[in-house]
């Protein structure tokens, strides 16, 4: 199954790409869904021992929560909010593709083989560059979108990028890890879901910089 090992890590790195250069909310929950399915099954490719039970209820918890449960959520939280996309970002999308392009050839140069003499090699050599790439195209979201909802996409891809590395560098740790991560994830989706609603609520958008205009 390692043959489509390389195709998956490719889609995951292309969706982050996307993410990083699109305004359509609805898009980018389709998006960080795709993704989430992929990293989901990973560890069934990856696993040299066969796919045990452990495994498959793993697979089947993650993809279920990240192609399902995440996206219903945050679709449920986009139709209350009544918007479909953010219009202007701190970071415009130009610039995000460009800059997208330019981190992704760092993190292949910095994870080059032999660069890191350190780790053990991951059985593809996309799949560390991947991981690093989808981490940080996940902090990029939370830091350079006002959208609330954009946000909370690059805490989902942020999580992915996480469990990503821990498969890239270890392959049977990062899976209990994982699930307790995936529970923070689920109760941090529910919080900003009901935030957003409020923040739409009190002020007819979603963008988190005008909480600025908050006084005593």
């Amino acid at each position: 199954m390692t043959g489509f090992l390389d195709p998956l890590l490719v889609a995951i790195i292309l969706t982050s790409v996307v993410l990083a250069a699109s305004s359509r909310l609805a898009f980018g929950i389709r998006l960080v869904a795709a993704q989430g399915v992929v990293a989901g099954l990973l560890p069934l490719i990856l696993s040299h021992d066969g796919v045990s039970g452990r495994l498959l209820v793993i697979a089947v918890v993650m993809t279920g929560l990240k192609g399902v449960v995440f996206p219903q959520l945050l679709y449920r939280a986009l139709r209350q909010a009544a918007v479909q996309r953010e219009d202007d970002p701190p970071f415009g999308y130009t610039a995000s593709i460009v800059g997208g392009v330019i981190t992704l050839g760092m993190t292949f140069w910095l994870t080059a083989p032999g660069r890191l003499p350190m780790l053990t090699l991951p059985p593809s050599p996309l799949q560390l560059p991947a991981a690093v790439f989808t981490v940080l195209t996940g902090l990029f979201l939370i830091v350079a979108r006002n959208n609330a909802l954009n946000q909370v996409l690059g805490y989902l891809v942020l999580e992915n990028g996480i469990f990503l590395t821990g498969l890239a560098l270890a392959l049977e740790e990062p899976l209990l890890l994982e699930m307790a991560i995936l529970l923070d994830v689920f109760f941090g989706v529910l919080v900003m879901g009901v935030a957003i609603f409020h923040i739409s609520r009190a002020f007819d958008s979603i963008e988190v910089d005008e909480l600025t205009t908050l006084k005593d």
